[in-house]
């Protein structure tokens, strides 16, 4: 039988935040993104805010309205992956089998160390509160379906076991959503079916579920039925990607095409280099779109050449958009992804065509810039056309300096030499 433990850290940026400022714990605190940013949602919080009624991913306003006087702090992303690697440099002194679920919770596979599962979950559970100073609650079970689903019962500081012999007294009565992968949406499709525990789920049988749900439908049932067989990955090991993207939420409403043009124009620098980094081809270019009133679509386009160039990704983008015509509201947020990967190495069909060797100057362009920036920095070099607006491109601000060369560190003075300009960042 498998030993799997999930490891879940208890609101685990707003623990990290209080570890720095221990007065934080005294009273109810959220860590929150940047309003001005049209990034105001609730990240993290800690118990005090819970006990309220605080909830993470509800928007600043709606928390403040249930906890006034809420104690609102600015996410450190660096920080708390520093924490992360730390907590998992433990996981990885049990075992080698150590799977990420994001940045605070991760799968152990135990089965080939001999280890007790329950009783490891305990030593863990002490050694990070001891030696980090956060706290943690783990599932055991049998497989990684029911041993997140046993970290998700018992918060914050505990753990939880569920085994093959009593899985049906622990698992089934639990409402439906409690599974993993069952969102909303499921929810709501099993709903129509009369299907509101796992344990109605587990009753269906998979001929019924699979024929209204698909494969879907399948591996729910075989979730709820403890017949889940994932393996957990072995640390290091990731699984190869489907698509590489990026999106961003604009710092105001886009209401015209070279708005949008400039948002589109960054995120596709930012997707080709990944790609290049990764020595990765995509063949399709999908566009994400968010109006002011939330409704989102998404559409694709097929490329007659599989592409790692930001020039044919923006040209892509764009001629995906006029052909949707989207112009009825103003756009808040914006997205592209390359799907439909291939290795570089696996090598591309030549073309003569005009396009093509286009392309390749371009791809030879963007790959000189890729140096310059992994040696400068990402804004070391930049399109002229993002600097037009720096706050919509998700640039920093910079403001102009005229400053005599001769005062510059090392530099002496000389009436022959002209004022250098610098850039200052603005904080």
């Amino acid at each position: 039988m498998r030993v799997i433990l999930h490891s879940d850290l208890n609101a685990f940026y707003a623990g990290v935040e209080c570890l720095y400022r221990p007065e934080l714990k005294e009273v109810p605190m959220a860590v929150c993104g940047d309003p001005l940013k049209r990034h105001g949602i609730v990240l993290a919080k800690n118990e005090l805010a819970k006990k309220i009624g605080v909830k993470t991913g509800e928007a600043i306003w709606e928390a403040e309205s249930k906890c006034p006087g809420l104690t609102l702090v600015a996410p450190q992303g660096r920080l708390y992956q520093r924490y992360s690697q730390l907590v998992r440099s433990i996981y990885e002194e049990y075992t080698p089998y150590v799977e990420s679920f994001g940045i605070d919770e991760c799968w152990l596979d135990l089965t080939a160390t001999g280890r007790d599962g329950f009783e490891t979950a305990e030593e863990l559970r002490q050694r990070i509160r001891r030696e980090i100073g956060l706290t943690v609650s783990i599932g055991v079970s049998f497989n990684k379906v029911f041993a997140k689903l046993g970290s998700d019962l018992k918060k914050p500081d505990a753990v939880t076991e569920i085994t093959s012999e009593d899985y049906r007294e622990i698992v089934w009565p639990l409402p439906v959503r409690y599974l993993l992968f069952v969102g909303r949406q499921t929810e709501r499709k099993l709903a129509l079916m009369n299907i509101r525990t796992i344990g109605d789920l587990a009753h269906c049988g998979p001929e019924f579920l699979q024929r209204r749900l698909g494969k879907w439908g399948l591996l729910l049932w075989q979730s709820a039925m403890g017949l889940d067989q994932q393996e957990v990955a072995r640390s290091g090991d990731y699984p190869p990607a489907k698509s590489v993207g990026n999106s961003m939420t604009a710092i105001r409403d886009l209401h015209t095409e070279t708005e949008v043009k400039l948002v589109f124009m960054r995120l596709a620098e930012e997707v080709a280099m990944r790609l290049r980094e990764q020595g990765l081809f995509c063949s399709t270019i999908q566009i994400s779109m968010r109006d002011n009133e939330l409704f989102s679509f998404e559409r694709q386009r097929k490329l007659a050449r599989p592409t790692q160039c930001a020039f044919v990704i923006l040209e892509t983008a764009m001629d995906i958009y006029h052909a949707e015509q989207y112009k009825t509201r103003p756009i808040r947020s914006l997205g592209i992804r390359g799907v439909d990967l291939s290795w570089a190495d696996a090598g591309q069909q030549v073309s003569f065509l005009p396009e093509a060797k286009d392309e390749a100057r371009w791809l030879e362009v963007e790959r000189t810039v890729d140096d310059l920036r992994s040696r400068y920095g990402k804004e070391a070099v930049l399109r002229g056309r993002l600097l037009s607006d720096k706050a919509l491109s998700g640039l920093k601000s910079y403001t102009q300096i005229d400053v005599p060369t001769g005062t510059l560190p090392g530099s002496s003075a000389s009436p022959h030499l002209r004022p250098a300009k610098i850039y200052r960042e603005v904080m």
